[in-house]
Order: C-alpha cells, then sequence, then structure tokens
C-alpha cells in the first residue's frame, strides 16, 4: 500500500496523479475512508482535534511575548484578541507601525491546532516584503508550527517542495496563491481561518478578481479578519465578510514621536534642497518617497555624482536586487534609501530615523503609510515634506505648518564604516548564521567587533563587515566552503 509519504509527494509532484488519485487510489488504498471525505494526502496524516494550541499553555502568551521582546501587548492587540473569541468575522482599521501584525497573527495562532496536518489559516497579502515580514514575525514566535510564504518572481517549485510537509500557516500575495490554487497544489479542508492584511492595498494593486477566486476555493472558513490603515473601502462581497466586528483604532494619534517638518524648496528641481536637507538632518537611517520610480533614478545619479552611499527600492528591480537593498539598509552598509511607495508598506525597519516626501503623496493613504516607517510603536522619528515654489500643503495635512531652515554650511554625512559581503548559499543549502560567523571568524580571521548584522535568506545570505576588511575577507576566503557547499562571496554593490 502506497504510504501517506508517497502519496504527499505524487501529489504535489505531478498534476496527472492528482486525477488518478481521486479516481483510483484514495478509493482503494487508504482504510476506513468514506467517498465522500476524500481529500489530497496532507490531510490523511493528521487526525482531527477541537483543542487549540494556545489551550494547553492556559492561553499564556507570556513566551511568546518575551520571544519577541515585547513586555505587554497595546490596546488595540488586546482587543484584537478579545474579539476574535466571539466574532466570525474582524474588520481591524489601525494606524501604519501600530503593531496590526501581532494582532492577527495572536488570534490566527489561537486557532491553530497541532493535531492536524495540513494549512489551517491563509493569509493574503499585497507585496511579497509585507508577506516575508508576516513570516518573519511569526517564525520569531517560537511555536510548534510551520510557516511559509509563497510569491510571485521566483521558482514555484520551491514552494511544491514545501507542500510536501504543509504549513499551518500559509502566506503569500493573490497572483502566487491563485496560481496554486487553480492547480489544486495543496488542500483547503482545514483551512479555517483568513486574513486579509493591508486589504485596501491589494485592490489598489488590482488583485481582486484572484483575491474572489481564493477565497470561493476555500469553503470551509470559520474566521474572517481584514486589515487596513486607512478607513477608505468598502468591505466587497466576495470577501464573505457579514456583520462584521469592527475595531477602530484609526482616530487615536497614529504615531506620538512623529514630528512632522516642511521644507522650501528653491526650485522645482529638488535636488540641491534635498542633499542640504540630508546634510543638515545628519546620518541617520533616512527613507526618502518618490512618486515615479524615474525620480527615484534621478535622485541616485545625482547622490553618486555627490559620493554619497544609498541604495534604490522600486518594483521593476529584480528580487534579489530589492533583498539587497534592504539588507544593507538594515545592517548600515547604508542609511540612505530612495524608494517608490513600494517601501511605504511591509518594511519593519528598527531605528528609521527620517522620513523625506521628496513629492507630496498622491492621497492621505499615501502620506500616512510612509510616515508610518517611523516612529513606529511608540519610538520617535521625523518627517520631512519638500515644498517647490509652485506646489501647495495638501488639505490632508492638518497640522501648522513648522518649517525647517536648511543650514548652507552644512557638509554631507560621513558614509557608513560597513559594508556588506553577499553570500551565494543560505537556508535551502542549510546554511545558517553560526555556520557564516565561524567561517568569518575562523577562517577570514575577523575580529568579532569587525563582524556585524548577518541575515540568511533562502539561497543567498549577506554580512556586515568593516569597510577595510572586505576585499582581503573576499580574497582569503574565496575558494571556501560551507557544509560541502561552494560559496561566491563578493560585495554587495
Amino acid at each position: 500500500m502506497a504510504t501517506p509519504a508517497l502519496l504527499a509527494y505524487l501529489w504535489h509532484a505531478n498534476d496527472f496523479f492528482k486525477i488518478f488519485f481521486y479516481n483510483q487510489v484514495a478509493p482503494l488504498g487508504i482504510p476506513n475512508m468514506r467517498q465522500s471525505e476524500i481529500h489530497p494526502p496532507s490531510t490523511l496524516v493528521g487526525q482531527r482535534s477541537s483543542v487549540p494550541y494556545l489551550r494547553h499553555m492556559n492561553d499564556d502568551l507570556q513566551p511568546i511575548l518575551q520571544k519577541l521582546g515585547i513586555e505587554q501587548l497595546n490596546q488595540m492587540q488586546l482587543a484584537a484578541i478579545e474579539a476574535s473569541k466571539t466574532a466570525a468575522d474582524i474588520v481591524l482599521l489601525s494606524p501604519t507601525g501600530s503593531g496590526k501584525t501581532l494582532a492577527f497573527l495572536l488570534p490566527v495562532l489561537l486557532n491553530l491546532n497541532t493535531d492536524i496536518t495540513g494549512i489551517q489559516a491563509l493569509i493574503i497579502v499585497p507585496s511579497r516584503e509585507l508577506g516575508l515580514q508576516i513570516e518573519k514575525v511569526f517564525k520569531s514566535m517560537g511555536t510548534a508550527f510551520k510557516v511559509n510564504c509563497f510569491y510571485g518572481g521566483h521558482d514555484i517549485n520551491t514552494e511544491i517542495n514545501n507542500l510536501i510537509q504543509p504549513p499551518s500557516l500559509l502566506i503569500g500575495t493573490p497572483g502566487r496563491l491563485a496560481e496554486h490554487f487553480r492547480k489544486q497544489y495543496f488542500d483547503t479542508h482545514y483551512i479555517k481561518t483568513l486574513v486579509l492584511d493591508e486589504f485596501d492595498k491589494s485592490l489598489e494593486f488590482g488583485f481582486e478578481a484572484d483575491m474572489a477566486f481564493i477565497i470561493s476555493q476555500v469553503p470551509h472558513l470559520q474566521k474572517r479578519i481584514l486589515t487596513s490603515a486607512t478607513q477608505t473601502i468598502d468591505t466587497p462581497a466576495f470577501t464573505g465578510i457579514v456583520n462584521a466586528t469592527q475595531l477602530n483604532f484609526l482616530s487615536e494619534e497614529t504615531a506620538n514621536g512623529l514630528s512632522l517638518q516642511f521644507v522650501k524648496a528653491d526650485s522645482k528641481d529638488k535636488t540641491e534642497t534635498l542633499l542640504k536637507l540630508i546634510s543638515t538632518i545628519g546620518a541617520g537611517p533616512t527613507l526618502i518617497f518618490c512618486n515615479h520610480r524615474e525620480t527615484v533614478e534621478q535622485i541616485s545619479k545625482f547622490f553618486f555624482k555627490k559620493g554619497l552611499v544609498h541604495d534604490i527600492y522600486h518594483g521593476k528591480l529584480e528580487q534579489y536586487e530589492r533583498e539587497m537593498a534592504l539588507a544593507k539598509f538594515r545592517n548600515g552598509s547604508n542609511n540612505i534609501l530612495i524608494s517608490t511607495d513600494l517601501a511605504s508598506r511591509g518594511l519593519d525597519i528598527d531605528q528609521m530615523k527620517n522620513v523625506v516626501h521628496y513629492h507630496i503623496p498622491a492621497t492621505e493613504a499615501a502620506f500616512t503609510h510612509r510616515n508610518g516607517r517611523t516612529a513606529r510603536m511608540e519610538k520617535e522619528g521625523n518627517a520631512y515634506l519638500i515644498i517647490a515654489e509652485d506646489e501647495y500643503i495638501p488639505d490632508y495635512i492638518t497640522a501648522a505648518p513648522e518649517w525647517l531652515g536648511l543650514s548652507a554650511d552644512a557638509k554631507p554625512p560621513e558614509n557608513p564604516l560597513w559594508i556588506t559581503l553577499h553570500i551565494t548559499g543560505g537556508k535551502k543549502e542549510k546554511i545558517n548564521k553560526i555556520d557564516i560567523v565561524g567561517l568569518l571568524l575562523k577562517k577570514g580571521n575577523l575580529a568579532k567587533e569587525e563582524l556585524g548584522l548577518i541575515e540568511v535568506g533562502d539561497h543567498h545570505s549577506y554580512a556586515a563587515v568593516k569597510k577595510p576588511k572586505a576585499t582581503q575577507l573576499v580574497n582569503t576566503l574565496a575558494n571556501e566552503k560551507i557544509k560541502g557547499y561552494r560559496l561566491k562571496i563578493e560585495i554587495a554593490r
């Protein structure tokens, strides 16, 4: 008789096998299986149980909060957990940076079951970056459950292989998830919880048809959670959300620690004014927002001429280029990131000090989300809005203007002391941070204080090192291996 593991492999490896399984294997080869209960192999391994995960812990969230470095939940998060105990549908409206991710992940966790093998909860997100951020938070919670994030732009076979042992929580972008659903790569029988995170952005990106299709394929939902940082949308019928419990925290102060200042530009071309602003506010991590990719590229060329280290971030870059830019920004190899609104959601970068609006945002929602990259979770931050002579402060900004005077004598900030090494190997090659630390310290003869933040991705890793050591390390480690895998190590450009 075929084993569940073999059936699972064949299910995900061969579309034809699904038809064969439904018509031949399941009725004949699986004992105690009624014809009406035939599901893909992932559901045959586990058994149903009514005991959710956290009930085994007496609903004690403290171990999870300790792993996340959080002393206590905020009012919004507590309200979301309480509502989830009784409400089937929840609409959570809360400002960017207020902790919405944890506000829906904890209710999701409350409904997961360790005795079920299969996908139990689905989170749909508008962007790959937001999905990966949620995945990172969930993994940091240190639960007993597997999580995966599926998104376009990389090999779908990697995701199919992950489904051989399906995650309890699946996160994904609408287009890629719809592809999996159309090809029936996994069973939907146990999916009881659906989260539509940053739902307004998904609609803005044109994902309505994909989301409607996905939701139509999940017939056993018991709980739906929709989140947004704006209140400018109606809930479409395809979500299935009816008589939802609405938790509205938008009226509260968005960021008590946010300082908003205005800067006058001398001309319509704001590049010189931008350089003066950067020189005036100093070298703290700064995110510059533009309305167009062309402007991002234009500012980048200007900064290169001025010798100012920076990176760019927009939708036309390859995924590895975006990953590298963010890794360098997080580890301090680069303190300036120039971006379109793509970076306004889903990026949670610690110690973000400054947000600069090079262009006036087109909408209040865009303004809110940009500002939400700083002053997150009650931290302090600064937002600057550059206004040209022929521009006006939009009506959605109600605060009295505070104009910042720029110093004509200020010099551009010093470039960072760190530089990033790009390593062609990651989790899929069984490489972890400890492996990279050992390689750089022992074989690279690097001192501990010369090694900074390390990030390990699926097939790429990044390590910050002090600049004077970078070239030497690349030459010394040119032919080294980790776990039998020959690495290519280069300076990230």
